[in-house]
């Protein structure tokens, strides 16, 4: 799926650090915590909680988040639907990237186990 320029350029500006109280709430709401979004953004981005906390400090853009990233190797195993498009169908890198964050937080907040949503 090819996403337009605008909403392009408009994601890729936006700051980590706007997104991520999103995700926090979205999973404590759920009953999981704060260590198990660090342990799924870890595995996806290679970022430990130091790394994450520098990131929110210096409201990275999320293309610098994901350019600064070591992407895990397995996660093109990441599919399905998020806001209603399928992630493996995403042409855009930083977009299927963002997204794949996206399918992991809102597994993460639908109870399933952090060993499931860590694919490999």
């Amino acid at each position: 799926m090819k996403t337009d320029e605008k909403t392009l350029q408009r994601v890729y500006r936006m700051p980590f650090s706007a997104v991520y109280p999103h995700y926090v709430t979205k999973v404590e709401k759920k009953g999981r915590t704060k260590a198990e979004l660090h342990q799924v953004i870890a595995w996806l981005t290679g970022f430990g909680d130091a790394d994450v906390e520098r990131h929110l400090a210096k409201e990275t853009s999320f293309e610098e988040f994901f350019a600064e990233a070591r992407l895990n190797p397995d996660a093109p195993l990441i599919t399905g639907v998020v806001c209603g498009v399928r992630v493996e169908e995403i042409e855009d890198p930083v977009m299927r990237q963002l997204r794949y964050l996206d399918k992991l937080v809102d597994e993460l907040a639908r109870g399933r186990a952090v060993e499931k949503i860590l694919r490999s």
